[in-house]
């Protein structure tokens, strides 16, 4: 079943004409905010960027890549989420050149081994990577021959050098870039899934599949002019990457953050409206508050508040963002929207940033899908499911078993092109033009989508009971002595898996609540707390071991856990 639709937006086919149109329509609002680190001044601590710089910028750049002969090439970008990195990005879609979005948390030899397999030709890098660069270059195993720094540093050209540049060619007459006509249907992106260099794959993107679905987005999501959004999800991951297009198209103004560590600050610096996240930021938000409530003793208070909101709002009385006015501040006082996406947000999360008066919507996608497919949209609120299909976009479960659980699939031209030089792979992917997501999930009676868990992280017992991993790891979480969890059959000797938690605890809780406990006696306080959960499950979905311990989890750069790996590890510590 299709999504509604509740707003009007224009569709394009390509990114370079829906960027176009929004620089004509917000031409001298700020599309970008920069933060000057080292300006004391507070009239220049931030550089505010028009849409029609944006635009200069874009041209001037383009120019001198098409006149350094990178016109049908391939460019690289590797650093933090800043303006330059957008600027590259937008510049390779302009002209058609092939832009590789590159985690900049990646070890070397993944590092060498991506630009090498994606025949990169140049690399746009912030100065914090140029130890990757400087080895690169020393071990000359790849195509890349050029390397733009977004910041002016010695040995190497930068950003503005190329702008510079670019704008004395412009005013010579030299329109190339200007004038390049897009073909929407080529590959312009590509993009690395999470994973090692060995075992990840390569997405090929077109602009048709970007443009198609903030099209959507737009139709379903309520993204207004003059919002305030903060760049917390990386780039180089299309969610992220895509997200800062819908942002350009819609006219909201986008700042840099800080860091992770940084994120109430920065929410209350910019007076973000609009907050885009994996769960993990949204709970560490969530998490955040509920302790400073707690802190002024004031729990019954809110909770009683939240009840009088419900009973209000059923009388079609909105009065939340007045009776929890202390809560908002903190958080800048503007917040409005959250978007989830990446993994499974708690629904009680959900539930509590809803009763408070900042609106929650949960979405799914991968990369191969550019990136969303679903979403919980301007009137759908369903905690725990993922919304229902975009327009144009169109979802079905097969390969059902007796609960209706079955594996998701989509089709519909947000769909990738494959998998970069992989034909049996993308085969696999894509069967009649249907991509097989290997998500499990059901739908509703209307139509909405709940996800289960992946297809591969399922564990089947010798019963053949079946046990999703995430929705217990989601119960788990709650627990404010838990930082993150990872639950996992480990295998027996008679054939079987004894279901088994490895929770990694909060030091701060620790420290303030059980200070001076041993580890055991620690295990001890968690196991009788599972126990407690275990009361809430099947028999068969019983907890049966714990493995307690500090160490953060492998996890990916957007804070999805590595579960082979994790497995892997558990089982050579034995």
């Amino acid at each position: 079943m299709a999504n509604k639709t509740y707003f009007k937006a224009t569709e394009f086919t390509n990114v370079k004409d829906l960027l176009l149109d929004a620089v004509n329509r917000f031409a001298d609002k700020t599309v970008f905010v920069i933060k000057n680190h080292n300006e004391k001044d507070e009239d220049k601590k931030y550089t505010n960027v028009t849409y029609k710089k944006m635009l200069e910028d874009i041209h001037a750049f383009g120019t001198a890549l098409f006149n350094a002969g990178y016109k049908g090439k391939r460019i690289a970008i590797i650093g933090k989420n800043r303006y330059e990195w957008s600027l590259t990005h937008f510049t390779n879609l302009f002209g058609g050149i092939v832009s590789v979005p590159l985690d900049k948390d990646l070890q070397f030899s993944e590092f060498e081994q991506s630009v090498k397999r994606a025949k990169v030709d140049a690399i746009v890098f912030d100065p914090k990577c140029t130890a990757l660069i400087e080895e690169l270059k020393k071990n000359n195993q790849t195509n890349a021959k050029e390397f733009i720094c977004m910041d002016k540093i010695d040995g190497y050209k930068n950003v503005n050098d190329f702008i510079s540049e670019g704008n004395k060619l412009l005013k010579k007459g030299k329109k190339e870039f200007i004038n390049f006509k897009v073909d929407p249907d080529v590959m312009n992106i590509l993009l690395f899934t999470s994973g090692t260099s060995a075992q990840s794959k390569a997405v090929i993107l077109s602009q048709r599949n970007i443009a198609s679905n903030v099209y959507a987005m737009q139709l379903v999501e309520p993204l207004f002019e003059g919002l305030v959004t903060i760049a917390f999800l990386p780039f180089h991951h299309v969610f992220g990457s895509t997200c800062m297009v819908v942002m350009v198209a819609c006219g909201i103004t986008t700042a840099f953050p800080d860091g992770i560590r940084y994120i109430a600050q920065n929410l209350r610096e910019y007076k973000v409206s609009i907050f885009v996240g994996v769960p993990i930021l949204v709970e560490a938000i969530y998490k955040n508050i509920k302790k400073e409530i707690k802190k002024q003793d004031k729990e019954k208070m809110v909770n009683t508040a939240r009840k009088i909101s419900n009973v209000l709002l059923k009388c079609k009385i909105d009065l939340r963002r007045k009776l929890f006015a202390s809560i908002h501040k903190p958080l800048g006082g503007e917040l409005r929207y959250i978007i989830a996406g990446g993994a499974a947000l708690d629904k009680e999360v959900t539930k509590y940033f809803n009763s408070i008066g900042v609106r929650v919507i949960q979405g799914y996608g991968l990369t191969e899908t550019a990136p969303v497919i679903a979403a919980e949209d301007y009137k759908l609120v369903k905690p725990g499911s993922v919304g229902r299909a975009l327009p144009g976009v169109e979802v079905d479960i097969v390969d059902k078993d007796e609960n209706g659980i079955g594996e998701v699939i989509a089709k519909g031209p947000n769909i990738m092109l494959g998998y970069y030089e992989d034909p049996e792979r993308t085969a696999e992917a894509i069967k009649d033009g249907w991509f097989h997501t290997g998500d499990l999930g059901y739908f509703d009676k209307d139509g909405t989508i709940f996800l289960t868990g992946r297809k591969k992280d399922m564990i089947v017992l010798k019963n053949g009971k079946k046990i999703f991993p995430e929705e217990i790891e989601v119960i788990l979480n709650r627990l404010d002595i838990v930082e993150e969890s990872f639950v996992f059959g480990m295998p027996k000797d008679d054939g079987d898996l004894k279901l088994t938690a490895k929770i990694v605890y909060n030091k701060d809780v620790v420290e303030k609540e059980y200070s001076g406990k041993s580890e055991e006696e620690l295990r001890e306080i968690v196991w009788e707390m599972i126990k407690e959960i275990n009361k809430s499950f099947p028999t068969y979905k019983y907890i049966k071991d714990l493995i307690l311990t500090d160490e953060e989890l492998i996890k990916t750069t957007t804070k999805k856990i590595k579960r082979p790996e994790e497995m892997k590890k558990i089982l050579a510590e034995g």
